[in-house]
């Protein structure tokens, strides 16, 4: 029930969180976001699954090159880490840190033409670093979410 007033918040779409759920399930995570670039540059929510209330106002739009989501677009890769609440980077903002979360990685996703769409990240409750075919399986996940729209 929470998934679902998440869901009507942000206007995702059913399809959104069909999408984000099975990309979780596939990789035994337990919470996702998908921020898509808006036309001001920022990126913006769109779609999130297993993110407390309060993180996901502080998140519902992100700034290139801030936090996890921002550093991954501005960067155009992956950025990963094994445990948020242990990360000392300066990549993890408090406001990852406040999802209670451990592995955490957030991936570009990226059009032909190289321009940003939006970034997919994706946690588990435990340590995990995410595999570069973890990375590449995530991205091109996350390009259904664009080709659709």
């Amino acid at each position: 029930m929470r998934e679902l007033v998440t869901l009507r918040a942000m206007q995702s779409s059913a399809a959104d969180l069909t999408l984000l759920t099975s990309l979780l399930a596939d990789l035994r995570a337990d919470s996702g976001t998908l921020h898509a670039i808006g036309a001001d540059g920022v990126l913006h929510l769109r779609c999130a699954i297993g993110i407390p209330q309060p993180v996901l106002d502080i998140v519902r739009t992100v700034p290139i090159g801030k936090g996890m989501a921002g550093l991954a677009a501005e960067r155009k890769c992956a950025v990963n880490s094994c445990n948020i609440q242990k990360d000392a980077t300066g990549d993890v903002r408090p406001g990852a840190r406040a999802t209670g979360l451990a592995g955490s990685v957030a991936v570009p996703v990226l059009a032909t033409d190289g321009r940003v769409l939006g970034v997919l990240g994706v946690a588990t409750k435990a340590e995990r670093t995410f595999t570069h075919d973890d990375e590449c399986a995530i991205a091109s996940r996350g390009r259904d979410f664009f080709d659709r729209a």
